[in-house]
């Protein structure tokens, strides 16, 4: 009763000895050559999960494809540079796929990643993964959804030209009927038919491969339909995905229309799931046994050996055969298999996380720049307005660059950031985007793995975190899981930080970033003034453009119009200078103000400018005020140099206490054997309200000014 893979694997051979069959409604447009063939990849699948089941130890992840092997159908609908991002259960897409390409080892290396060997040509062994390079298929881990805004974004990339792959791509997207009911996968299929009623292009086809159930969960009868058969900007079809003859005819049927027309398919590819949700789960403790038995009996490996025996394909002698040869091929595999190597050290492990070295930076020409009103100059300008004329500078180096997010185009940003680019680099490379963070973020890890740059803009710190996944598991995740295969780079511009006037509460003035520390990987860049804005970017946009690497902009607020350092002196302010007259500032360099011994002041953003101002008035200058500037992963080899011969250190946080910055350094301090007292000023554990309160909740220019004033 329990052991259903042992159930259906006799209820297939007891049926194609001699009991009844499935009916299916033969049809002669299908070659003998690919019925015979599709029929070779689903008994493949089929023996993989019954092989993981029975070596528990040896695999791992044991979340199978059994039932929904009819996706083979939209590997040959599709062609292998249509970029597919897939649901887990697509092993039957992946080993049709992959049998176009000369050369390859599907059922070999399947069994590699099953059994997290370092030899996985994939992921390394770092997860159970399908995908890979050579079939234009980034690998997901658990795709509940997540994955669908990068497939919109793709797909909208891939309309601008200059794309990695060829124009006239489809990009894929499957997940389960589950999956759909997530607020990640209504946005994103929200954000493609938004986008086709606008009569803009969208080439992607949505797979819902829809088994009626997410875990123990039912999906009501006909939700699926009544919730995408009428959305407008969106095609709706639907097939039977146990019977390859519909599947086939549907995928191709939903892959021309998204080719031919490029608008958004729903492809309600409708299927069973055998075997229960994963090798742990059983589903007849939750499922009535009459109940699994009925899936069991529309098996879609049946239902293609029908078709087989009723076009006198293959006889049923054949079709066993060839069964029972697979599942001792696929034994003989995972014997040798389980002998290969495993990732054995930490730096084994991690070492996808920082990819390699990849390219050079284009020269700019310096009439381009003069064209663009980025001359040297004396006039001293704030923050907001030395981004502007970086960005400007950055999307006139880079022609594929895309900036786009919330109000940046014609509005210019809530802060004038990104003002008149629109104008300068017109409508297909800055963009105004709809309201959704997630489908902000989708789109530019889709539109980084087709070789765009995208510079998105998030426009406060607070509008992250419902979107903060897209960072977490999906942009970040990616070399790793691909062994450095795949890379989405990109530079996300995100206003933040606290200390703003006139506007605000807790969502304009966010003041924790403890969300974006604890991500591997990923870049957090913080610059406190517009000359280090201005090299600071510069060298974010290396580090995406060179090393393929996610990095964050944080741009504080309250510094943006800031001009005076004391009144009226302009000591905030600096002139524009061009890249190729400028100082730069790399990844894990400080900025040191002061070369005083008795204190060194750690700090960042309006940390620095406050305490700046807190020492301008001090009688004792035996000081140094070090600008951190990068948050993720700290600078500490530059900290430590820093401070290394200073009686006392002041860490000025101006994020919340707990999870802030501030506990990393003291901890690394100490961890290094720093002798000397470090004390800290921080944020309290409180949100920030509205008006004047904020500045209860936030270091002061008094309260740094009292610290120093008691350590000297």
């Amino acid at each position: 009763m329990f052991n259903r893979a042992e159930a259906i694997d006799h209820a297939f051979m007891k049926a194609v000895s001699g009991q009844t069959l499935p009916h299916v409604e033969v049809r002669g447009d299908i070659s003998p050559h690919v019925l015979a063939d599709i029929f070779d990849t689903q008994i493949l699948s089929r023996h993989l999960d019954f092989m993981a089941r029975l070596t528990k130890g040896q695999t791992f992840y044991t979340i199978g494809s059994s039932g929904h092997e009819g996706l083979a159908a939209m590997a040959l609908a599709s062609r292998n540079m249509d970029m597919a991002f897939l649901h887990y259960r697509d092993a039957a897409f992946c080993i049709q796929r992959r049998k176009a390409v000369q050369g390859s080892t599907p059922a070999w290396d399947m069994v590699l990643s099953f059994s997290a060997s370092s030899d996985d040509p994939v992921s390394g062994g770092r997860h159970k993964v399908l995908g890979g390079l050579d079939i234009m298929t980034p690998p997901q881990t658990s795709t509940i959804a997540s994955h669908l805004p990068k497939a919109v974004g793709a797909a909208h990339a891939l309309c601008l030209g200059q794309a990695n792959i060829p124009d006239d791509s489809v990009i894929l997207c499957s997940f389960g009927d589950a999956s759909s009911n997530h607020s990640t996968a209504q946005g994103a299929i929200n954000t493609a038919a938004w986008t086709s009623y606008q009569s803009s292009p969208m080439p992607l086809v949505f797979i819902c491969e829809d088994n009626n159930i997410g875990i123990s969960v039912r999906t009501p009868k006909g939700w699926i339909e009544a919730n995408y058969s009428s959305r407008p900007g969106l095609k709706y079809m639907s097939c039977d995905g146990t019977d390859i003859a519909q599947a086939l005819q549907t995928c191709q049927q939903a892959v021309d229309y998204a080719r031919i027309r490029r608008r958004p398919v729903f492809l309600h590819f409708k299927t069973v799931r055998l075997m229960g949700h994963a090798g742990a789960d059983i589903e007849a403790k939750y499922t009535p046994l009459s109940e699994v038995e009925q899936k069991e009996s529309g098996d879609p490996i049946l239902k293609t050996a029908a078709h087989l025996i009723a076009r006198d394909i293959m006889s049923r002698d054949e079709i066993l055969a060839s069964y029972e040869t697979m599942r001792v091929r696929v034994r003989r595999i995972a014997e040798a298999a389980f002998t290969r190597p495993k990732l054995t050290t930490a730096d084994a492990v991690m070492e996808p996380i920082a990819p390699p070295h990849q390219s050079d930076l284009p020269e700019i020409p310096e009439n381009k720049l003069v064209e663009l009103g980025c001359v040297a100059d004396n006039k001293p300008v704030p923050m907001n307005k030395m981004i502007n004329k970086t960005l400007t500078e950055i999307m006139a180096r880079h022609d594929n660059a895309l900036i786009f997010g919330e109000d940046v185009g014609r509005k210019g940003g809530v802060y004038g950031v990104t003002m008149d680019i629109l104008k300068k680099f017109g409508p297909r490379r800055v963009q105004d985007t709809l309201l959704d963070e997630q489908a902000i973020l989708g789109m530019a890890i889709g539109a980084g793995q087709l070789g765009f740059l995208p510079i998105p803009e998030i426009q406060f710190l607070a509008y992250l975190h419902n979107a903060e996944d897209q960072i977490r598991g999906e942009a970040a995740t990616l070399s790793y899981f691909s062994n450095g295969q795949f890379t989405n780079p990109m530079v996300i511009r995100i206003a933040g930080l606290g200390y703003q006037r006139g506007f605000g509460g807790h969502f304009h003035n966010d003041n924790s970033i403890a969300v974006l520390r604890d991500i591997p990987g990923i870049i957090v860049a913080c610059p406190s003034g517009p000359a280090d804005a201005r090299r600071m970017l510069r060298e974010c946009v290396r580090l995406a453009h060179e090393e393929g690497l996610v990095v964050v902009f944080l741009e504080p607020i309250a510094l943006y119009g800031t001009q005076d350092l004391l009144d009226g002196d302009k000591g905030w302010s600096a002139p524009y200078v061009p890249p190729h007259d400028d100082a730069s500032v790399k990844l894990g360099e400080v900025g040191v103000h002061g070369r005083g011994k008795k204190l060194a002041v750690l700090t960042y953003g309006n940390g620095y400018y406050l305490s700046r101002r807190a020492a301008a008035t001090l009688k004792s200058k035996s000081y140094r005020i070090i600008d951190m500037r990068w948050l993720h992963p700290l600078p500490m080899d530059a900290i430590k140099q820093a401070v290394v011969d200073c009686e006392n250190i002041l860490i000025v946080d101006e994020c919340r206490k707990t999870g802030s910055p501030s506990e990393e350094i003291t901890t690394c301090l100490l961890e290094a054997g720093v002798r000397a007292p470090i004390s800290r000023i921080t944020g309290h554990d409180s949100f920030i309200p509205l008006g004047n309160a904020a500045y209860e909740v936030l270091p002061s220019e008094d309260d740094i000014k009292a610290a120093m004033e008691a350590l000297l």
